[in-house]
């Protein structure tokens, strides 16, 4: 199975600075999210969505307003032409928790190999918009990759990462040309 590992806001969704999506109708999708998941979806990739959301247990919005917000993204998407969602995986935990399923730990990523299967981890991608994407793709050992939509919005703002991304694509749409390219050319399609 390919699968691609993508983190919510900021990459398929807006990346609301210093806020939450709350409810549903705060949710608005990236267009070029939108195309990228299409891309992905129609070369065969298979979606695992995994995303912090400390909003729930700050109490800022319910796990019910979270679900609500799920199933109408993905009611969306499946009505664009995206099926390829396997499953979204949630962290609602704070920092301060310290849980084992907050990026940029593996919790998620574990939860979804328990999930699926051995999942070959050096052979999916996670793309995010931030430096705990990245971290957290490295701790697990995916190719990782940075789009601009989100809190990251130059590649500038990396230099002083510790942990620095494999590739950099000012969006989704561009980095799925790029792993589906890739994917040709490594014979997976």
């Amino acid at each position: 199975m390919k699968i691609v590992f993508l983190d919510r806001d900021g990459v398929i969704s807006i990346f609301t600075p210093n806020d939450y999506i709350k409810k549903w109708e705060e949710f608005k999708f990236i267009p070029e999210g939108i195309d990228g998941l299409k891309i992905l979806n129609d070369a065969g990739y298979k979606v695992i969505i995994i995303s912090n959301q400390a909003g729930v247990n700050k109490g800022l919005f319910t796990i019910n307003d979270l679900n609500e917000i799920t199933e109408n993204m993905l009611k969306e998407l499946k009505n664009k032409g995206v099926n390829n969602i396997l499953k979204v995986y949630y962290c609602i935990h704070t920092k301060e928790e310290n849980c084992e399923c907050r990026k940029p730990k593996t919790g998620l990523f574990k939860k979804a190999e328990q999930d699926f299967g051995k999942i070959e981890f050096s052979k999916t991608y996670f793309i995010g918009d931030a430096d705990i994407d990245i971290i957290a793709g490295k701790n697990v050992g995916t190719n990782t990759i940075l789009v601009l939509t989100g809190k990251t919005k130059s590649k500038k703002e990396i230099e002083l990462w510790e942990a620095k991304p494999d590739y950099i694509f000012d969006n989704l749409k561009e980095a799925a040309e790029f792993i589906v390219k890739k994917g040709r050319e490594n014979g997976k399609i």
